[in-house]
């Protein structure tokens, strides 16, 4: 393996500092060196590879960025004010689940003659049928779940009917914790 100029790893460190986006061929044409040098550059060099960006829902400018990490920040001194605080806390989230169209063994044999070969099976197969669950959990671990009606809209007038019942539940399964925190 052919030692590589400390000149030419700078080269090509420069060139994807200075965009981040170009491919391997772009950065050979900008830097002037072959395919095979810019990919040992990158790899063993600089330790860098090629990432795609992630989808997010949206980019938060400065101002939401701030008032997110101001709340952060209160909650963490709540949390150090208060050594009960995490246990009130109760967090939610939503989900698809899939039906799974399990075969048991017996439902999966089949007659087979010595020279017929052997049945094959999927370990499960994911169906088309899903429902959207929406699951609510405290420290403790579930306090309310729920699937979604098909065809149900998640929108605001649904999600507050949800956020009804979860706290129905919560004041029938833990009475003391919500009269001392409403």
């Amino acid at each position: 393996m052919t030692r590589i100029a400390p000149k030419n790893v700078a080269k090509v460190c420069e060139a994807i500092v200075a965009d981040r986006r170009p491919t391997n061929h772009d950065v050979c044409e900008i830097v002037g060196l072959s395919y095979g040098t810019v990919q040992r550059i990158l790899e063993d060099n600089l330790n860098v590879r090629r990432i795609s960006a992630r989808f997010v829902p949206r980019l938060l400018s400065d101002d939401p960025k701030a008032l997110r990490v101001s709340v952060c920040r209160e909650l963490k001194q709540q949390a150090r004010d208060n050594p009960s605080f995490i246990s009130n806390i109760i967090t939610g989230d939503e989900t698809w689940v899939y039906v799974y169209d399990a075969e048991t063994k017996r439902q999966s044999s089949q007659w087979k003659s010595p020279y017929s070969p052997w049945p094959k099976k999927a370990c499960h197969v994911r169906s088309t049928v899903k429902s959207m669950l929406i699951v609510f959990s405290d420290i403790q671990g579930i306090v309310h779940k729920e699937f979604v009606p098909l065809g149900q809209t998640m929108n605001g007038k649904f999600y507050c009917e949800v956020l009804k019942r979860l706290r129905e539940g919560i004041g029938h399964n833990h009475p003391d914790k919500w009269k001392k925190n409403n």
